[in-house]
């Protein structure tokens, strides 16, 4: 395999309230959990998990200028991200609630200074690494009004160095509020689109995995189906159609394992893996992500 450029990822940053719950939420009532405080976003989760690769990574983002907000760039750069992160005088850094049980995941979020990442500040995060190959955008930019010029300079511009490109669709629900054709229109030719089986659902309906994948390559040149416990399915304009069976591990937290399964995808794809090595490489870090407490790799 080939080495790796620098990997620009764009997007979010935000404080994880993670609350793993002793058993389903009683509405109206207590329900008790351990709760630890931790960095998460979906781009700088992503971000440091291409770094505990030892890919060269570098994070544009916004956060307030406040405590939470040092915070998290700070635990980022401790693990080897380059931070191109604005501090945003007026805002407050984004804040999300995790209430995890069963395997599954319920977050309640806070945008914060993430709706406030400007265009102009991606263009200057671009510029400063004349050693970048590919640019990893999350889609939360793009289902942000605030955020979508950001995103969508962040697309062009890479374009326009020659960079490889590929989005994570990000979330179902603020997708269906957008609008697939919207989406689609937004993330077109990009080199790869990651989805999970709720994203592909609202994006190509309700196909099975094999053809949401095959339908959403009319859109993207390689599209990733992520299906939790079931695996991942991949399929490109070239025909090519590639599944994959995810670990059998312990699950202790989902959150954060679709952002280490993009960053083991991008880390085999890029360095020349086919479709069923960058599969495997990304249902390895998944299971490592479910298996650990928190959407970080642990130090």
């Amino acid at each position: 395999m080939s080495p790796l450029h620098r990997i620009v990822v764009v997007g979010d940053v935000i404080t994880d309230v993670l609350a793993v719950l002793s058993g389903p939420l009683a509405a109206g009532s207590d329900t008790a959990a351990e709760i630890r405080f931790s960095g998460g976003g979906q781009a700088a989760n992503t971000a440091a998990w291409l770094a505990a690769q030892g890919v060269p990574v570098t994070l544009a983002a916004a956060v307030g200028d406040d405590a939470e907000g040092r915070d998290r760039t700070a635990e980022l750069r401790s693990v080897g991200v380059d931070c191109a992160i604005e501090s945003i005088e007026d805002a407050v850094t984004g804040t999300v609630i995790v209430l995890a049980n069963d395997g599954e995941r319920t977050m309640v979020s806070q945008r914060g200074a993430n709706l406030r990442l400007t265009a102009e500040h991606v263009e200057r995060a671009l510029a400063a690494v004349p050693d970048a190959g590919h640019l990893h955008l999350s889609g939360y930019t793009l289902l942000d009004a605030g955020s979508r010029e950001a995103g969508l300079r962040a697309l062009t511009a890479a374009r326009a160095r020659g960079l490889t490109t590929s989005v994570d669709a990000a979330s179902a629900a603020p997708l269906r509020r957008v609008g697939a054709m919207a989406f689609l229109a937004w993330v077109r030719d990009v080199d790869l689109l990651l989805v999970n089986s709720d994203e592909a659902t609202v994006l190509a309906g309700g196909l099975e995995p094999a053809a949401q994948a095959r339908a959403l390559s009319a859109t993207a040149r390689r599209v990733v189906v992520k299906r939790g416990a079931a695996g991942a399915v991949w399929a490109d304009r070239t025909g090519r159609l590639s599944s994959a069976p995810a670990r059998r591990v312990a699950v202790v937290d989902v959150t954060g394992a679709g952002d280490a399964f993009a960053a083991g995808l991008l880390t085999a794809w890029l360095a020349g893996a086919d479709p069923d090595a960058a599969l495997a490489r990304a249902g390895d870090l998944g299971a490592v992500a479910v298996s650990t407490l928190g959407a970080r790799p642990a130090p």
